[in-house]
């Protein structure tokens, strides 16, 4: 699938949507072991959840790989865990706000 800023998706596999926030080129997204999907797309939450992969997905969290090239927002949560070319993605830490003195 080509990625880009913007693009709304869907798992196949469970009720997940999300946002694609940063990552370009083509790549394998997947939400339960299944393709991401477009949004509207007649085969979005029709697939079961791998079992390995049904960690599941937070509303309004942003998701990124090890190296940053990807980061996803969910909008819309459910059970199936969102991967990256294979590798499982992981919840994006908030940056700590600056001290005021």
């Amino acid at each position: 699938m080509n990625l880009k800023p913007g693009v709304r998706l869907s798992s196949q596999a469970c009720e997940t949507e999300f946002v694609v926030i940063k990552g370009t080129g083509d790549h394998a997204l997947e939400c339960g072991g299944a393709p991401a999907v477009p949004v509207g797309d007649p085969a979005a939450h029709q697939g079961g959840i791998s079992e390995d992969l049904s960690g599941g997905t937070l509303l309004g969290k942003r998701y990124t790989d090890e190296d940053g090239t990807v980061e996803i927002l969910c909008t819309k949560p459910g059970a199936g865990t969102l991967t990256f070319d294979g590798q499982v993605l992981t919840l994006k830490e908030s940056k700590p706000l600056p001290a005021s003195d």
